[in-house]
């Protein structure tokens, strides 16, 4: 599966580049993410502002890329469309992570 991966000093911003995060790909998109995730800097945001649809597979696959990050990372979200909002506050997973409204707000000279 294949994730956009941007890079400063201390930032990695992961993109999902797909619409769906859901049973599908789930298994894919975790692995992919301990890929990325192995390497590079402690915080790392996640930007979900490509995907429209997560369901509890998809939910469980971001979950478990945060359980499995090494000790002393940090995994935050970004770009949350309204349906991927929704599932999260229904969930309570937005106290989970620190959700971020907009990638380009974190560090612009990352973003683009």
């Amino acid at each position: 599966m294949p994730l956009q991966e941007t890079q400063n000093n201390d930032l990695k911003i992961i993109t999902v580049t797909i619409p769906r995060i859901d049973a599908a790909v789930a298994i894919r998109f975790k692995d992919a993410m301990r890929a990325a995730t192995e390497t590079g800097p402690n915080h790392i945001v996640l930007d979900l502002s490509n995907v429209c649809f997560v369901d509890s597979s998809g939910l469980g696959a971001i979950v478990a890329s945060k359980k499995q990050l090494a000790h002393g990372k940090q995994l935050d979200l970004a770009g949350l469309t309204p349906d991927v909002a929704k599932v999260f506050r229904l969930t309570r997973m937005d106290s989970v992570f620190y959700i971020h409204a907009h990638v380009a707000d974190l560090a612009p000279h990352t973003a683009g």
